[in-house]
């Protein structure tokens, strides 16, 4: 990509780490904030529109791309808070399946369909866990223009299956110790991590309490904080893994983590629903982030309150988990799903939730130069357009934008001083191409008989429909 020049953006309302501030430019040269200030600039590019709201680029810290568009409404109107069955029955299987059935282009398709959205939902930042057989999601990544943690998954058990008495077979975990996922994470890091002066970088990823045994998790983390990059991992996702984790290890999955080493101002634990007091007692102590997402538990009848996490001292983010990937509205559902389980309106305020997904996020990453308007912070950017009928007439920018914003008033992204987004669309990609091919790419996945198997129900483990794992 070409050097960025310098950018000068009105905002009726900007977000400083003071608070909001009415009537001021955001002035970037290169890939940096240089200045806050009433006065217009000058600069290569002026963007001078009335009632836009300038946040610091907005950071999503958990998505899964590939595996939310091959269930794509598929998941809804299910069984109540069936997590494991959906992770284990359709999202892993899937998922596996369309690296066996799509090509390289084909799964770049995909990968810039999914990262597309991404980007339209607000995120100039995303932390992405993927199966290591898609390397195209760093292309697509490269391509389109985002801040790009990527996080290809480590496994003892890749390959764990739901029978039908609703119990998980994980096959060879605990035997399988993972060098292969470990020697592939090292191939794509010497690849990618670092391109275009740092925007692609890679995360380290072991899978899960469940799919993940204890000699990986600490090679995984001794290996991590030897490079000094971020770990995440799913944690206390169903019930079914908790009562694992203690069957296994005598302990729950934060206590599992707390004994290899995982714990740490450097993990980012994703979900923690059937975390007890005592579970996210640990947590906090610990230093290390909570991931909320609460739109992808709420299909299924669950609560997933960022509030409980909050309360508890627990610092805490808010990402989409790949379901809706539309960042901005995610804020208001985990507004609401706090209110609701905790039956106060005084908690998870509007500011919260909007630090959840600037500041706070940006702190979990360690980047003190993200999250924040400031003179020498990246210039990494999100602009809403607040003149929007349902956000007029206006009290508040920062509560109208989380209690009833969304994705379509995004109008502006920043990413690393480039302007890639403008009225609301990308400039250096052809949209409709990049829906048409990564949605053909998707169908191409649902239209085997495997997945049409999936999908309807059809025990995919007799020998005429076996899927493998995720």
């Amino acid at each position: 990509m070409t050097e960025p020049g310098s950018i000068a953006i009105f905002g009726s309302h900007v977000l400083t780490p003071g608070g909001v501030v009415a009537d001021q430019w955001v002035l970037t040269q290169g890939r940096q904030i240089v200045a806050v200030t009433p006065t217009r600039p000058s600069a290569d590019l002026v963007l001078d529109q009335p009632g836009r709201f300038v946040l610091p680029g907005l950071l999503n810290l958990h998505n899964h791309c590939f595996s939310e568009m091959v269930v794509r409404n598929r998941t809804e109107d299910g069984a109540s808070g069936d997590e494991a069955s959906l992770v284990y029955r359709l999202l892993m299987p899937l998922s596996r399946l369309g690296l066996q059935k799509l090509s390289s282009t084909e799964r770049l398709a995909a990968a810039r369909l999914g990262l597309l959205q991404v980007m339209k939902g607000g995120a100039t930042t995303l932390l992405e866990p993927f199966r290591n057989g898609i390397p195209e999601m760093f292309q697509a990544a490269l391509e389109l223009g985002l801040r790009f943690y990527g996080a290809p998954y480590v496994f003892s058990s890749a390959d764990p299956r739901m029978g039908a008495d609703g119990r998980v077979d994980y096959g060879s975990a605990g035997n399988n110790d993972g060098a292969t996922d470990m020697e592939e994470w090292e191939r794509l890091r010497e690849h990618w991590d670092g391109q275009d002066s740092g925007r692609l970088r890679l995360a380290m990823s072991p899978h899960a309490t469940d799919t993940c045994a204890p000699d990986l998790l600490r090679a995984a983390v001794t290996r991590a904080r030897s490079l000094g990059v971020p770990i995440t991992v799913h944690v206390a996702q169903s019930a079914d893994e908790v009562s694992l984790c203690i069957e296994r290890h005598g302990c729950t999955p934060v206590q599992y983590l707390e004994r290899v080493g995982l714990l740490g101002p450097d993990l980012l634990a994703a979900h923690c629903i059937h975390c007890d007091a005592n579970d996210l007692a640990l947590l906090a102590r610990s230093g290390s982030t909570v991931v909320n997402c609460p739109r992808t538990f709420a299909r299924g009848g669950v609560f997933a309150p960022y509030g409980r996490f909050a309360a508890q001292g627990i610092r805490t983010v808010i990402a989409t988990d790949g379901y809706n990937m539309d960042l901005i509205g995610e804020l208001s559902a985990a507004g609401f799903v706090s209110k609701l389980e905790a039956g106060r309106a005084d908690v998870a305020t509007a500011g919260e939730l909007l630090g959840a997904v600037t500041h706070v996020a940006a702190d979990a990453l360690a980047r003190a130069d993200l999250g924040r308007i400031a003179v020498g912070a990246t210039a990494d950017l999100t602009v809403v357009d607040m003149s929007q009928p349902h956000l007029q007439p206006m009290a508040d920018p920062v509560r109208a934008l989380v209690w009833l914003g969304h994705r379509a008033d995004l109008d502006v992204l920043v990413v690393d001083g480039r302007l890639v987004v403008q009225g609301g669309r990308h400039l250096h990609i052809d949209e409709q191409s990049i829906v048409m091919e990564g949605a053909a790419a998707i169908r191409k996945v649902w239209e085997s008989p495997e997945a049409r198997a999936a999908l309807t129900g059809v025990d995919v483990h007799s020998p005429a429909a076996r899927l493998g794992g995720s």
